[in-house]
């Protein structure tokens, strides 16, 4: 079975490998590139001020050129891999079987519906696996110096910074648990709908969804982010509004190099949250930028900011690629007992 099972794949196989092997082309040429720069540029600052100002400039250096593009284009191919892979390999899988008719008979022989069932998502899952960590290890090799220097020259951006929303999920270990989690979601969609354009359209955008929604609505949730006051003064405050005479924002930008800011909230003495009313001086149309900015002083507000900090990448992408993981065997299990019990006519 598992010999079969390798036939029917192996168009798919070998597109995959062929592409895992131009990717890794690409950027083993520029990554020893990028890496030489960094260790001539920012390996060997002396100093904290001095690496910081190091790695400023190699980011500024990196912007705007090919090396950038490679760095996105990067990003953007382990985002789509497991969208793909659900696509082309999860959904067909038993809609193409179905629509045919030719899964009555493959069972009509000596090997059974769950021995069938088992050998189709065991290999062509372990293929999905392999290709979106394979993708994430030689894109996370190239990227190395870049996530390095962002933490050296402090960032507070999400452009550079490892645990930022947009860059999270293509890295690491969790681009293997989004490829689990894609492939088995295409499978029920080819199970539950029998079709093949169908099952690949709900796929699609059932992945779609989940990517969009996790970032900003579960993953703040697996961790308990740390909080830290600072304290908001004429000096230092970045945003400062007034809306409809009532409303009073006034914000101040932290920076906490290669963290990712879940919340920036404003706050008043007492720690609830502050949304004025507005300064006399604020108001007053005739007094100057300066009265206003002075005037929030005598407030003592501070800014409450929530946090993930750098050390717990490693500890957040466990817990996610095994939320993944667990909801991928779940699908399959889900896959299998169907169609042990069903009568497909």
């Amino acid at each position: 079975m598992t010999w079969i099972t390798w036939r029917q794949f192996r168009a798919q196989g070998i597109t995959a490998a062929a592409l895992i092997a131009a990717v890794g082309a690409v950027l083993l040429v520029s990554g020893l590139s990028l890496a030489h720069s960094y260790s001539v540029s920012v390996a060997s600052c002396g100093g904290p001020r001095a690496c910081a100002s190091a790695a400023n400039g190699f980011i500024n250096q990196m912007k705007g050129t090919p090396t950038e593009l490679i760095f996105y284009a990067g990003i953007v191919l382990v985002y789509l891999a497991p969208a793909f892979i659900g696509m082309f390999w999860g959904a067909p899988l038993l809609a193409r079987e179905l629509e045919a008719g030719t899964l009555r008979l493959a069972w009509n022989q000596s090997v059974s519906r769950t021995r069938w069932m088992v050998a189709k998502l065991g290999l062509v899952g372990l293929a999905a696996m392999t290709t979106a960590g394979l993708l994430s290890l030689f894109t996370g090799w190239w990227a190395a110096p870049v996530y390095r220097a962002a933490d050296l020259a402090g960032l507070d951006s999400f452009s550079f910074t490892r645990l930022a929303p947009p860059l999270f999920g293509a890295q690491g270990i969790v681009p293997v648990g989004y490829a689990a989690f894609a492939f088995a979601l295409g499978v029920t969609a080819g199970l539950l709908f029998r079709r093949t354009i169908p099952a690949m359209a709900v796929t699609l955008a059932g992945f779609g969804l989940i990517q969009l929604a996790w970032p900003n609505w579960i993953r703040p949730r697996l961790v308990t982010p740390l909080r830290e006051y600072f304290p908001i003064t004429p000096a230092n405050f970045s945003a400062l509004v007034v809306m409809n005479n009532t409303k009073f924002v006034v914000q101040r930008s932290i920076s906490k190099a290669g963290a990712w800011v879940v919340s920036n909230q404003t706050v008043g003495p007492a720690g609830r949250p502050f949304s004025g009313p507005p300064t006399r001086a604020c108001l007053n149309v005739n007094s100057s930028p300066g009265a206003c900015s002075a005037s929030i002083g005598p407030l003592h507000l501070r800014a409450l900011i929530s946090y993930v900090p750098a050390g717990r990448f490693w500890g957040l992408q466990w817990i996610e690629v095994a939320v993944y993981l667990l909801v991928a065997a779940a699908l399959a299990w889900f896959c299998v007992l169907r169609v042990r019990r069903r009568s497909f006519g």
